[in-house]
């Protein structure tokens, strides 16, 4: 068997551990891991060293002084935690160990990676596009907040703009800004502030807090509904050193609420500088403007006294007079004249007066009237005569007539029976008399 292992390569045992470490640092990417710590230790070298187990089983780690002096947290034992790691081997005891790159308490770190995820999914599809971004308008009336009403980040807010911006009117889209249902209420209150198209710009965001508390500013949601808003959206989440992915996606990113007042308002000291520039131009331009309608009204008076009509209108009056005088003369002849030929005609009109023509057409009507009811009287006379003759006769051939005389009329379900050769024996027959009717049933058809 000995001479069989001399043929095989010989390794030395850290020749062993070399090539293993190799091979481990080769074939495993770096990993992600939640665990618990024990066995903590910080030497003065400023290197962590530390066991990372769970129920079932452990491992060694070992974090550089270069990496965790960059965390903003330290761990102890009893700690579940999240790390970033690549794993190796160390050579002098064979141990295969974690190197840790990034360790965050196993919440933070979940929240973290969570985050990450969705910076990178929201900016493949161009959410955080600056070209998309709108601009803040130049004049801004009407400021939206939409934040907690209760919170520290409102009443910074008005703060603010009551000392640089005083005339600023401020509507407020009271939201939760922590806890599970919070990224609904803010999604739901842009949804409002758009449809209201009450407010110029929207300053979205809350006082600082935990990765926790900030978390519902990290929702996918919340982030579109901030990228289709048609209202520019500052968010102002946290204080500088927090970072949320509604930050990413607003058309401007304010470090605090506070400072997010002092971007959406103007020094109101700026603006008094302004206006009183303004003032003073406006007053030098009227003065300007009266110093020429002084002048120009200088120059149409003079005008108007060379060229003053007081002698024209006399004449005009004078003339107005004469023409008054001739109409009062022609209209009192025309009078005059309409008169007498009203004189002259009364006679003639009274000559042919319809009264006497009325008169006789009466009397004529009064006849014809007369005359036409002698004729009606007697044709109705006529007309009695001659309904009494025709009654007469239908008499005369009446059935009724013929019945009471002694005769009968027979009828059969074919009517009136007029033929022996109508009727069948053992048919029913209804005879018709004056005074009633006999039902019977034929037994028998005779020939005459």
């Amino acid at each position: 068997m000995f001479e069989q292992a001399k043929k095989q390569q010989v390794y030395t045992v850290s020749k062993l551990n070399k090539d293993i470490r190799f091979l481990l640092e080769r074939n495993f990417a770096t990993l992600t891991l939640n665990g618990e710590i024990s066995n903590f230790v910080a030497p003065a070298s400023g290197h962590w060293y530390f066991t990372l187990k769970d129920d079932n089983a452990q491992i060694r780690a070992a974090m550089w002084r270069g990496n965790n002096r960059s965390s903003n947290f330290k761990p102890k034992n009893g700690d579940q935690v999240l790390v970033r790691a690549r794993i190796s081997l160390y050579e002098p005891r064979g141990d295969y160990q974690l190197i840790i790159e990034k360790i965050d308490p196993a919440g933070q770190g979940l929240l973290k990676q969570e985050f990450e995820a969705l910076q990178q999914k929201l900016a493949a599809q161009g959410l955080f596009s600056a070209i998309d971004k709108q601009t803040l308008p130049a004049a801004i009336n009407k400021v939206g907040v939409i934040t907690s009403a209760t919170g520290a980040a409102f009443r910074d807010i008005l703060t603010v703009l009551k000392r640089r911006a005083p005339q600023l009117e401020v509507i407020l889209y009271p939201a939760q800004v922590q806890g599970a249902l919070a990224h609904q209420q803010l999604i739901d209150k842009i949804s409002i502030a758009n449809q209201r198209d009450e407010v110029d710009v929207i300053i979205l965001g809350r006082g600082g807090g935990s990765l926790e508390d900030l978390w519902c500013f990290n929702n996918e949601q919340l982030a579109h509904a901030i990228f289709d808003s048609d209202i520019p959206i500052v968010s102002a989440v946290g204080h500088e050193i927090d970072t949320t992915i509604s930050d990413f996606v607003a058309d401007v990113r304010a470090a605090t609420p506070s400072a997010a007042a002092e971007l959406i308002s103007p020094d109101s000291s700026h603006i008094n500088s302004q206006i009183n520039e303004l003032k003073n131009r406006l007053n030098r331009a009227f003065i300007l403007y009266l110093t020429k309608q002084k002048h120009y009204q200088n120059d149409l008076s003079q005008t108007l006294k060379q060229h003053h009509p007081e002698h024209k209108l006399h004449q005009q009056i004078q003339k107005l007079d004469e023409l008054s005088m001739r109409l009062n003369h022609a209209l009192h002849s025309q009078l005059i004249q309409s008169r007498q030929k009203l004189n002259y005609l009364t006679p003639k009109l009274q000559q042919y007066s319809p009264e006497n023509k009325m008169n006789q057409m009466s009397m004529h009507l009064t006849q014809l009237k007369a005359r036409l009811n002698n004729l009606m009287s007697k044709q109705l006379e006529d007309n009695k005569n001659q309904l009494a003759i025709q009654a007469a006769k239908l008499n005369s051939i009446s059935p009724l007539t013929v019945l009471a005389r002694g005769y009968s009329i027979s009828n059969s379900k074919n009517g009136i029976v007029t033929s022996r050769n109508q009727i069948k024996i053992g048919e029913e027959l209804v005879t018709q008399l004056a005074d009633g009717k006999i039902i019977s049933e034929v037994t028998d058809v005779l020939q005459k």
